[in-house]
């Protein structure tokens, strides 16, 4: 969940800093240097879209026996997908 708060308080900086402020920039023809930032909402959206990491957490703690090998595997299984989530080679509970 800090991973999480960072990740958000980032992405509001990010907006307000540089989307904003360049596109600001753009409207009012002002010349200036384009700034390249990484743009973290493919991790965002990784563990708060629907049947992302918090999803599924959510959904693990409802199970009556619900475990964290059970919620993991269930990870493994539903983001896979993305490039900002991975599976340890010599783990089979961490990501």
């Amino acid at each position: 969940c800090i991973n999480y708060a960072n990740e958000k308080l980032q992405q509001q900086f990010n907006q307000h800093v540089f989307k904003l402020e360049q596109e600001e920039y753009v409207r009012e023809q002002i010349e200036w240097e384009f700034i390249n930032f990484y743009d973290n909402q493919p991790c965002i959206n990784l563990i708060e879209a629907k049947l992302g990491i918090l999803d599924l957490l959510d959904e693990e703690c409802k199970m009556p026996r619900g475990s964290d090998q059970s919620w993991v595997e269930k990870l493994y299984c539903k983001c896979q997908k993305s490039e900002h989530f991975s599976k340890p080679r010599l783990s089979c509970t961490s990501f």
